[in-house]
């Protein structure tokens, strides 16, 4: 990697954030993408200024060389042409390399979702008599409850939560805000850790962070996902999650039992619909399944 960022892409990325308000984690990501692109282009004796379209279709060869996945060499290219475009917007290039590149074929993965009975027992994992294990417990009932991005719970503040009206208020990708109902259940674990816990684990240091450290700091993504997998072991659960594994569940039970799809796309804040539409069809897969098993021909 590069020392020092190219300026291009060090303006390119204040840009997105500023006119597209694009995440902290996505910036990054697309900075290490165009970071390891200018690499390459210099090692190869290029550069960005005089980039062209055989330089990226040699990249993108390079890319395929090295294994690397298709869906990931899909971002790579979408950034790439954000960020040409931006270049040519500011007068750094005369033409667009990026122009007649195809993007990579991709499959259409389903999203791993666990099973009710799964969900269930890692929700009970957590040991609630302790503070850490209350916060946990509570956490991942929020996380299941309201769909959340991992990213929008471990950075919920105090004020985002309504308690009497049992919702929450949570910004999303591109600052989108929207109202999310929190469930009878997840509201009582709230109730009881806010009034229980949460101040054990603040011990008098002052914050807005709805689930603080043992440091009463906020938590970082990876640190909730190395709690998760320790009560996934406790649970008996031996899939593999990843950090969006009980919002796909969210969304997938919610289908099994009958919601509108249009109701779905909002509670997970997407902004397009074909985006949700992939839930339909694990919730078709566990319908063709059910009836595989208890019909008289299945």
């Amino acid at each position: 990697m590069t020392t020092m960022p190219h300026p291009w892409i060090s303006r390119f990325l204040e840009a997105q954030w500023l006119e597209k308000g694009l995440s902290a984690n996505t910036r990054e990501a697309y900075g290490r993408d165009l970071a390891q692109f200018d690499d390459w282009l210099m090692a190869k004796g290029h550069s960005l200024e005089a980039l062209c379209r055989e330089n990226v279709l040699a990249y993108l060869g390079w890319r395929l060389e090295q294994g690397l996945k298709a869906r990931s060499t899909a971002r790579f290219l979408s950034c790439l042409r954000g960020f040409c475009a931006y270049c040519l917007r500011e007068g750094w290039l005369r033409a667009d390399p990026t122009l007649d590149v195809a993007l990579p074929k991709l499959g259409r993965p389903l999203p791993k979702a666990l099973s009710e009975a799964d969900v269930e027992a890692l929700l009970a994992a957590p040991d609630v008599d302790t503070a850490l294990g209350l916060r946990d417990r509570c956490m991942l009932e929020v996380l299941y409850a309201c769909g959340l991005r991992v990213t929008e719970l471990v950075s919920l503040q105090l004020e985002q939560i309504n308690l009497r009206q049992g919702v929450l208020r949570v910004t999303g990708k591109g600052s989108k805000e929207r109202l999310v109902p929190l469930g009878e259940e997840a509201l009582d674990w709230l109730l009881r850790y806010i009034k229980e816990a949460r101040p054990v684990l603040l011990d008098g240091v002052s914050s807005a962070v709805v689930f603080p450290s043992l440091r009463a700091q906020q938590m970082t993504r990876q640190t909730f996902w190395h709690r998760i997998k320790q009560h996934a072991l406790t649970a008996g659960i031996s899939s593999a999650l990843s950090p969006h594994t009980l919002r796909h569940a969210f969304a997938t039970h919610l289908l099994n039992h009958g919601a509108d799809l249009r109701v779905v796309q909002l509670l997970l804040g997407h902004s397009d619909l074909s985006t949700t539409q992939i839930y339909t069809h694990i919730a078709r897969a566990r319908l063709q399944s059910l009836h595989a098993e208890h019909h008289p021909r299945g």
